[in-house]
């Protein structure tokens, strides 16, 4: 063969090779679903889930994607938005709240659900069997607050003795509180003041009838909510001069006082492990649900400071953190 017919023969290789590999399908990735009733895509917790992927070797827009869907607050909308991540074949559905369970539960019972059961034992709802057997396509974490609400009140007692009023924000998400809080309040001699907010949530009118009603302290029943509007409720409650008791850490660093309960981004970042065993095969059905038994109390001494509130030096002493 000559050097020219040799270079030709060549050429038609590389232009049919290149022809074949353009018609070869490419590789897909993972995609995760994460259906939201208000967390928004930027959130710390989104983030929680992403630093577990990565330390597992899943970077986002390399070898997996996720697909966020957020209600905003809209429970009603959470059932037409897990039925786009059925649609676009997702490879598991990540929810957080009751409503997204249902939600996700209702659109698919093949596409893996991996949830946060907050205070809804998910055997005694039948959404599993069991919790060592789930069965079905749900599996993930159990967390209960529910009985942490009364040793919140304690808490709060604890760090501030002289108190004696304590109002409590609440809404639809989260009314189960209720219930626990009103005995342990008797017991601590606290009146407590039930103040219910709806949309469009206006938190400045609820702190002032804190206030008229002579309430020294907030205390923040579990909300999809309160969570995302952390932030204005921390500024307000300095405003307002009231100091501001949660679940949730992030609420603490927001301008909160003191929170205690389940680290939120701990479970998230756990998501992860599930995932990645949900990806190489194994049924959700068969992965056990894991129960969250760790519970952090954070105060935040400068909100304290700013308050001008003296903090037992009791509370100082057993808290996981302090915020100066």
């Amino acid at each position: 063969m000559t050097r020219r017919a040799l270079l030709f023969a060549l050429g038609v290789a590389l232009v049919l090779s290149a022809a074949v590999a353009s018609t070869q399908p490419k590789p897909t990735i993972p995609v995760i679903g994460i259906l939201m009733a208000a967390t928004p895509p930027e959130d710390v917790l989104i983030q929680a889930l992403r630093d577990g992927l990565r330390k597992l070797g899943y970077v986002e827009g390399q070898n997996i994607r996720l697909e966020y869907r957020g209600a905003f607050g809209h429970a009603e909308r959470l059932p037409q938005l897990a039925r786009e991540l059925v649609q676009l074949k997702v490879d598991v559905i990540c929810v957080a709240t009751a409503a997204s369970i249902r939600a996700a539960r209702d659109a698919t019972t093949t596409i893996p659900i991996l949830a946060i059961f907050y205070d809804e034992d998910p055997v005694a709802t039948g959404l599993i069997n069991s919790l060592n057997r789930p069965g079905g396509n749900i599996t993930g974490v159990y967390q209960r607050q529910l009985e942490l609400a009364a040793k919140r009140l304690e808490l709060l007692k604890e760090a501030l003795p002289g108190l004696s009023r304590v109002a409590v924000f609440w809404d639809s998400w989260g009314p189960r509180e209720l219930p626990e809080l009103k005995p342990a309040a008797q017991a601590l001699g606290i009146q407590l003041d039930l103040i219910e907010l709806h949309a469009p949530y206006d938190f400045r009118a609820a702190y002032r009838l804190a206030k008229r009603k002579g309430a020294g302290a907030v205390i923040l029943s579990f909300s999809t909510i309160f969570y995302q509007e952390r932030t204005r409720i921390g500024a307000l409650g300095l405003e307002g001069g009231l100091p501001v008791v949660g679940q949730m850490r992030e609420t603490t660093q927001a301008g909160g006082f003191m929170s205690y309960g389940h680290e939120f981004r701990d479970t998230w970042y756990r998501f992860a492990y599930f995932i990645d065993r949900l990806l190489k095969g194994t049924k959700p059905g068969d992965i056990p649900i894991e129960q969250v038994d760790t519970f952090r109390l954070v105060v935040n001494l400068r909100t304290a400071k700013s308050l001008g509130l003296t903090v037992s030096q009791s509370i100082l002493l057993h808290a996981d953190e302090v915020i100066q």
